[in-house]
């Protein structure tokens, strides 16, 4: 199963590093959205301030990581989708 790098960004700043991966990848089994990403923010000293992945995608789904844990995250395929999941509440700008 292959993965094709899409977008690669890195950039270190002030003690920060920010990371970006993302990947269109064949292997639908374990990436069922057929991506597979990391957005990351953290130190130099390796410490993880904010992460977004999907390296579970297919037992976990979408992840948050960070200094003070894990959470599972709940992404949208539209903003269509978001509106209908939180109940027209706030309304819809259109």
């Amino acid at each position: 199963m292959g993965h094709e790098l899409t977008h690669r960004y890195t950039h270190v700043e002030a003690g920060l590093v920010e990371n970006l991966v993302i990947r269109r990848t064949t292997d639908t089994d374990a990436y069922p959205s057929g991506w597979k990403y990391t957005l990351h923010l953290g130190t130099l000293q390796d410490l993880t301030l904010i992460r977004y992945d999907n390296a579970h995608e297919d037992t976990k789904g979408h992840e948050l990581h960070t200094a003070a844990g894990d959470a599972d995250v709940e992404f949208w395929a539209s903003a269509d989708e978001y509106w209908d999941t939180i109940g027209g509440n706030p309304p819809r700008p259109y």
